[in-house]
């Protein structure tokens, strides 16, 4: 059975704040760790009220802190808006503290508006510019070369274990060429999934950091004691959508009983579209949806993500799907 993971955007819910959102994160960090999950992932994003995610690193740390062997990364760094060497110092010294336990997934979308993106100050001119600023915060990671004039310190000699993200082809096309494990952003944009994998898989070159390709696939995962409860639950994040193409992103709302009643059903087609790699159920339900995806796509590890509104019922959610999981590796196993 392959390894599986969390992907947390630290939701702030309807009602609560930023402090709580934390206090939650590490719940579901240690929660995961007890279960077995192999990688406690974090996403930048900036601008969005019910998000708090924006200073990945630093929550990064703070996750590494309260655990104790459970690997803890970014899922990822939105490149754009940063400086490869602060990167790599900031990895650096994440790795330095916690060795063996980081990873580092790069992104080269912003993660934000056009408004945020210049508040940022990274003035970034397009797609072809992530390629080298990979490369080139990469290399920061390499042992100092005689002569070298700009080092990362700490960050220099130091293990850090990279992913490149994407949720179109060009990421494939990279991380292939660059010889790099690929996660594919298959819970939100799934659209290209195929496609990209099979670029990916085709065009691979092992690289010192990789020998063979790997991929990583997030699935939207919400589990409850009933398949009912599960698509109540599963409507906070349907609502989530409906209000970003809104144009009102806020904080993740309370679940609806009829999602038709607060939606139209373009706007349920575009959600259903974006949200089309989501498994919602009775353990049953998602046991016989993973093993589906599973077969389908062939990961080599699956990243479970769910935005629910009830902490209570979103660790739950994670527990069930673990328990699903660990009967799944049995049986595979046997």
């Amino acid at each position: 059975m392959i390894p599986f993971s969390i992907l947390d955007l630290v939701p702030v819910a309807e009602g609560s704040d930023a402090r709580t959102a934390f206090a939650n994160m590490i719940d579901l960090a240690r929660l995961g760790e007890r279960l077995g999950y192999r990688r406690y992932w974090l996403a930048e994003h900036h601008n969005m009220p019910g998000i708090a995610s924006a200073a990945t690193a630093v929550l990064i740390g703070h996750v590494a802190g309260h655990t104790s062997t459970i690997r803890v990364g970014s899922g990822g760094i939105m490149l754009p808006n940063h400086a490869p060497l602060q990167v790599a110092e900031q990895f650096g010294t994440l790795a330095s503290l916690y060795p063996g336990r980081i990873d580092l997934g790069l992104g080269r979308a912003p993660g934000t508006d056009q408004a945020a993106t210049r508040a940022l100050r990274r003035y970034y001119q397009g797609a072809d510019e992530f390629p080298n600023d990979v490369m080139e915060l990469l290399q920061y990671f390499e042992p100092v070369a005689p002569g070298q004039q700009v080092r990362a310190v700490p960050g220099a000699g130091i293990e850090v274990e990279a992913w490149i993200l994407g949720s179109s082809l060009f990421g494939a096309q990279l991380a292939a060429a660059l010889g790099l494990p690929y996660a594919f952003a298959s819970h939100f944009a799934p659209e290209m999934l195929e496609q990209a994998l099979a670029i990916y898989r085709e065009k691979f070159r092992p690289s010192a950091r990789l020998t063979r390709p790997r991929v990583l696939l997030a699935l939207n995962v919400v589990a409850a004691d009933s398949d009912a409860e599960a698509k109540r639950l599963f409507t906070s994040q349907q609502l989530g959508f409906i209000n970003l193409r809104r144009g009102r992103p806020g904080l993740v709302q309370p679940p609806v009983a009829d999602i038709t009643a607060v939606s139209t059903p373009e706007e349920r087609a575009g959600v259903d579209r974006a949200l089309a790699c989501a498994v919602i159920g009775a353990p049953a339900a998602v046991a016989c949806g993973v093993e589906a995806f599973i077969e389908r796509h062939r990961p080599d590890e699956l990243m479970l993500t769910a935005n629910v509104f009830d902490h209570a019922a979103r660790l739950r959610s994670f527990e069930l799907a673990a328990d699903v999981l660990q009967q799944m590796r049995v049986r595979m196993s046997a």
